[in-house]
């Protein structure tokens, strides 16, 4: 019958030999992360202090062993460190996404999971973190919390330091009812008047705005792109010598966390990538920007800061926000175009192909998020329900 092996990061009996100088050497054996078994011994001027001396060099080689590893007396913070690492790892998700998930778990989670080793956190306790989060800030804040702490645990689990993630068999989040809202033409333009005059006119010192605002947001209108896809067009995507003009969303800005703002060589999805005839307002502003940097190179962004570097999505933002508080327009963000675009398109040509010009992969996140329910039912119903209509006799009474 074969022997069972000893666990790796375990040593066997110890034995003690006369060293010289007269001091006592403990040896023992020791099973190594590699599964081989090997000698390790230390010297002291006693038995006690030759074992204690073994020990410690025992301790430091499994402390070295399980440097990059986690056991179930590993700390919550312990995983994320290595969970944050592991990602950078792989990456396989894009930097903004990976800044996403450090700023929820180390915002929403770490400050409640932060005491704990891996075998203390239990379902729940990790479903009543999540309920209470959802109650006391929102449904979103909670679903993110949510899918971090599930990947963290779903890395504990592949390293063998807890048998199940405690994630998995929380309670489902009941997401609160909601629908897309879409702006209507007269608040499109009520945001194109208020762009228009922003800072401009007398009584306003300094130079006025560059204009590349209102060109944005008629880009936004005219492709349905991100906000992030809009300012990382490039020269060379664009193309308005044919009827009607085209842009390829191929790109998207990002600004990494203590890196530079760049242009990322893909939309958010890879899948998102398209070629988008656009209508003539924005066919105008685009031969207006194209003019601007006739002499550039065409991997040129389109838009772009008074340094020629690419513009934040975050400065937009602002921008945007500044210009419609002193408006007295509220609720509006890049976004707000973008549904706005995909009711449109829905309303004249269907769901399925709001969902094409937005870079969905289908039309059910289309319809959830982005297109304003329509309240009209189709009056042909009127029409068929004529033949419920009382009878008339021929004196012409009911």
């Amino acid at each position: 019958m074969a022997r069972p092996r000893t666990p790796i990061g375990t040593f066997g009996d110890i034995s003690y030999v006369k060293a010289s100088g007269g001091q006592f050497r403990a040896r023992t054996r020791f099973r190594d992360d590699d599964g081989k078994v090997r000698r390790v011994s230390a010297t002291g001027t006693t038995k006690r202090e030759a074992e204690r001396n073994l020990k410690k060099i025992v301790a430091d080689r499994s402390s070295y062993r399980s440097a990059g590893e986690l056991t179930g007396d590993s700390t919550f913070t312990r995983l994320v460190d290595v969970w944050l690492a592991d990602l950078d790892l792989e990456a396989k998700v894009a930097p903004s996404t990976r800044a996403l998930y450090e700023r929820n778990m180390r915002q929403l989670v770490m400050p409640v999971f932060e005491g704990y080793t891996l075998r203390e956190i239990n379902v729940s306790k990790v479903d009543q973190f999540i309920k209470r989060l959802a109650s006391a800030k929102s449904y979103s804040m909670a679903k993110q919390a949510r899918t971090v702490l599930s990947l963290a645990f779903g890395l504990a689990v592949r390293y063998d330091a807890i048998q199940k993630n405690p994630v998995r068999d929380t309670a489902r989040l009941r997401k609160p009812p909601s629908q897309a809202m879409a702006l209507t033409v007269g608040q499109v333009d009520a945001i194109r008047a208020a762009i228009r005059s922003w800072r401009r006119g007398p009584g306003f010192a300094g130079p006025p705005p560059d204009g590349q605002l209102e060109q944005i947001i008629e880009v936004m209108l005219g492709t349905s792109a991100r906000i992030g896809e809009v300012l990382a067009i490039r020269k060379c995507d664009v193309d308005v010598t044919g009827a009607p003009a085209t842009i390829r969303i191929s790109g998207t800005i990002v600004s990494p966390a203590g890196k530079p703002t760049r242009r990322q060589p893909h939309p958010k999805t890879l899948k998102s990538t398209r070629t988008v005839s656009v209508p003539s307002f924005t066919a105008a502003v685009l031969r207006d920007r194209l003019v601007k940097i006739a002499s550039e190179d065409p991997e040129h962004l389109i838009f772009f800061s008074r340094n020629g570097t690419p513009l934040t999505t975050n400065n937009i933002r602002r921008r945007l926000r500044a210009v419609l508080d002193e408006a007295g327009i509220v609720g509006v963000t890049p976004h707000s175009f973008r549904r706005t675009v995909a009711t449109v398109i829905d309303r004249a040509g269907g769901a399925d192909l709001a969902a094409e010009l937005l870079g969905h992969t289908s039309s059910k996140i289309t319809k959830e998020h982005y297109i304003q329910p329509d309240e009209a039912v189709d009056p042909v119903t009127a029409e068929i329900l004529e033949s419920l209509a009382p009878k008339r006799s021929e004196g012409g009474e009911l």
